[in-house]
Parts: structure tokens; C-alpha cells; sequence
């Protein structure tokens, strides 16, 4: 598999990362805010987990699951 030559950004969140975060990871693909912030899944996933955020009711039911 080819790997994209973008780095990853890793380490310190900005402040401005953290308030992009807060702002798409209720309504979102983690996936997808992961690409617009430039940095792994599993570290938005892990950011979002300790920061207490989680998906909104609304965009958990679009997947299909309530």
C-alpha cells in the first residue's frame, strides 16, 4: 500500500486543533476530522475520549445505531 507522503502531525495540540475538534467531533466521521487536522484517528479518538467528548445522538442514528 502506497503511503501518502503528507506528514502526520504529532505531540501538542493547539488551541486552535482542540476548538476544531470540539467544534466537528460531535457531528462527524472521526476519519474525516483526523485528514482536516492532519493527524491520526487514533489520536483524535484519544484526544476526544479525554477531553469527554462523544458523538451527538443525531449522527450516531444517521449510522444507524441509536
Amino acid at each position: 500500500m502506497a503511503r501518502e507522503s503528507k506528514k502526520l502531525v504529532k505531540g501538542l495540540w493547539s488551541k486552535s486543533d482542540v476548538s476544531t475538534l470540539k467544534k466537528l467531533f460531535p457531528n462527524n466521521p472521526t476519519a474525516k476530522i483526523a485528514a482536516n487536522l492532519g493527524r491520526p484517528t487514533d489520536a483524535v479518538k484519544k484526544k476526544a475520549s479525554r477531553m469527554g467528548l462523544c458523538k451527538s445522538k443525531k449522527y450516531m442514528k444517521s449510522l444507524g445505531r441509536a
